[in-house]
């Protein structure tokens, strides 16, 4: 007994300090909210000698024309639609695959699978040209219209598994209870992918909501910048950087983040542990 509770304490501790080495990037950015320029670059501790507090008041007031508010909104209006799109799309797309059968449905399984392997950057350029072609640079529609026609193989690929992994009579007591094909997935077969689905949503709101490059391939104007280029700018705007407000609105930037996968921890877990496994 006392042997198990050694191995158990070592155990906890060990992932303690892992886990205090894996917060502390955090842990810095927050105080460095609360340094002054010097200190930023002469205290590499935590907690400030000199404590300011003037960061995130000024920060999200920004120095030019429009402020974090403005990014903000900008981000939320670009990644609601992308992540509800993005979510639609992939139960759609993977309720087809795992449920009927269709004409050319392996090659077309298959040729969905093959772009999890291609590059991002090769598709850099044929996009960007599409999108001027089409007139949506400037615009969110690059980040938008991709989610609704469910070009993101590693979601679509996700939920098929999950689907897979669900009992088919289910949809055949659907189907006698006078279900149609949709009715079943909205009302049957939903409920029970909840795991996935919050993965799917956790997994895109991250990524778009911490987007850069994209955002600055396909955004130009200032007034619709989202909050990754809004910080960028905060560090272009002039040579005497005010470090304290860039890491206060880098923190401001990680709460919702990190709320919302606080708060979807248990489904995320178990739809990351179990999506691989079925089918």
């Amino acid at each position: 007994m006392k042997r198990r509770t050694a191995s158990l304490a070592v155990k906890y501790l060990g992932l303690s300090l892992l886990a205090l080495f894996m917060l502390y990037p955090l842990f810095w950015m927050v105080g460095a909210s609360f340094k002054t320029n010097e200190e930023f670059f002469t205290n590499p501790g935590v907690f400030p000698l000199r404590p300011v507090f003037d960061g995130f008041a000024d920060g999200w007031r920004g120095s030019g024309q429009f402020t974090f508010t403005r990014f903000f909104a900008n981000t939320v209006a670009l990644v609601i639609p992308t992540v509800f799109f993005t979510l639609a799309s992939s139960v759609l797309v993977g309720y087809g695959f795992a449920r009927f059968d269709f004409p050319l449905k392996k090659p077309l399984f298959s040729m969905m699978i093959a772009t999890l392997m291609l590059p991002g950057t090769v598709v850099v350029i044929p996009r960007y040209i599409l999108f001027k072609n089409l007139g949506w640079l400037d615009t969110y529609w690059p980040f938008i219209a991709p989610s609704i026609l469910g070009v993101n193989a590693f979601f679509n690929f996700m939920m098929v598994q999950f689907f897979r992994g669900l009992p088919r009579e289910l949809d055949e007591s659907a189907i006698l209870d006078g279900c149609g094909s949709f009715t079943t997935l909205t009302r049957i077969l939903l409920p029970l992918c909840k795991p996935a689905i919050f993965s799917v949503v956790i997994f895109q709101f991250l990524w778009t909501w911490n987007d850069f490059f994209n955002s600055l391939l396909f955004i130009n104007s200032v007034k619709k910048y989202t909050l990754a280029l809004g910080l960028r700018m905060a560090i272009d705007i002039s040579a005497q950087v005010n470090w304290n407000q860039v890491m206060a609105m880098s923190v401001v930037t990680l709460i919702p983040p990190v709320i919302l996968f606080f708060a979807a921890q248990k489904y995320f877990v178990e739809g990351i542990a179990t999506t691989g496994l079925k089918g």
